[in-house]
């Protein structure tokens, strides 16, 4: 893994209506990342993506004018595969099954198919035909169930949540690439926006938005070559866990837990030797603000139950002691399946993000909680 560099990120811009095709959005995120690596298409020859992503890689090298693929995979689980995009392509990267590999995920999910309502395909699956069928029909619905438990046994409140939304949206109110770019919020702006499910009010979940990403990974040697400094893979890990279903693990010990984050975490680092207290900046994946709370948690920066207290004591703002999401994450800047975030942490080592954390070596990247998930360690 410590062979592979990410070399070049992009991004269109994150909007409610595109008004363009996802298949455009990819291809301008790609040539985008392309063109920050100092790479060509023509140098693509590996590609991977998500099993959601309605882009085929032959559709997306075709309009590209990619000549050829050697290596070319998806990553199941929703959120829970940005990470491990890298991964798989820093593996490939690695065994020598491909030298350019790019990584995307475009759609358009505020002005087409809607994630936050109910799907009935999903219903259908086995992971969710218990659930959908009793009202839990939602992404909102499945963690407003887990959100409660965690309240119940550890003391939290809907205000402890509502510090996730307010720091988020302060990070996204100075980051021009931000949907809520200049609009900040107040805790008591939290409190009194609209229920969704309870004990979720509107602004605990995170947007619906347009817009793509694209991320070049290729060799640490080659990545040297290129314009950009080379952003290093130190660590990077999947995990399921037990009693697993998606969003809706019901059927574990300890309802209030993400057992499949904890195994990602001590996967990290194991494979990077940091610890917690190595990292510099945090990159949650933040759609739902409970689960920032339980993945501080899980990760080893806190004890179980007292993320509130890190929260009011630490503080996870930009001067805290550990910054997260400083392009506002998935409530602030945009929803685009967590790749969004990891372009955040190639900008933190970089040193050039427009909420630039000082002095920043070690980033920690997660991908979507509530379902099988991935993380990654990106450094120097």
């Amino acid at each position: 893994m410590k062979g592979a560099a990410i070399a070049g990120i992009g991004a269109t811009e994150f909007s409610k209506d595109s008004g363009r095709s996802e298949l455009r959005l990819a291809a301008e995120a790609a040539l985008s990342a392309l063109a920050d690596a100092g790479l060509k298409p023509s140098d693509v020859d590996g590609m991977v993506s998500f099993t959601m992503d309605t882009n085929s890689e032959i559709a997306l090298a075709r309009e590209l004018g990619v000549p050829e693929l050697r290596f070319f995979g998806r990553v199941n689980y929703g959120g829970g595969a940005a990470c491990a995009t890298v991964q798989h392509a820093a593996m490939a990267v690695a065994t020598g099954a491909a030298e350019v590999v790019l990584c995307y995920r475009a759609f358009n999910e505020r002005s087409g198919h809607r994630f936050g309502r109910v799907s009935t395909a999903a219903a259908l699956t086995v992971e969710n035909s218990w659930s959908y069928p009793m009202g839990l029909g939602t992404p909102a619905g499945t963690v407003a169930m887990v959100a409660r438990r965690y309240m119940h046994e550890y003391g939290a409140t809907s205000e402890d949540f509502g510090r996730v939304a307010v720091t988020m949206r302060a990070h996204a109110a100075s980051n021009p690439r931000a949907w809520f770019h200049g609009r900040p919020i107040t805790l008591a702006e939290h409190q009194n926006s609209r229920w969704i499910t309870e004990p979720l009010h509107l602004l605990d979940c995170c947007q619906e938005s347009d817009g793509a990403v694209a991320l070049v990974v290729t060799s640490t040697s080659r990545a040297r070559d290129l314009p950009r400094p080379p952003v290093l893979v130190r660590a990077a890990a999947q995990g399921s866990g037990p009693d697993q279903y998606v969003m809706a693990s019901y059927y574990r010990e300890d309802l209030a837990a993400l057992p499949e984050m904890n195994l990602v975490g001590r996967q990290l680092w194991r494979q990077s030797g940091l610890e917690p207290s190595d990292v510099d900046v945090a990159v949650l994946y933040d759609h739902f603000t409970p689960y920032v709370l339980i993945q501080l948690e899980e990760l080893g920066f806190c004890g179980r139950g007292e993320a509130r207290h890190f929260l009011a004591e630490q503080g996870i703002g930009l001067d805290g002691r550990l910054p997260v999401n400083p392009h506002g994450g998935q409530l602030g800047e945009a929803y685009i399946h967590g790749m969004n975030g990891i372009a955040e942490a190639v900008r933190q080592v970089r040193g050039d993000s427009v909420n630039q954390v000082n002095g920043v070596r070690h980033v920690l990247v997660t991908a979507g909680t509530g379902v099988p998930t991935s993380g990654l360690v990106l450094g120097v």
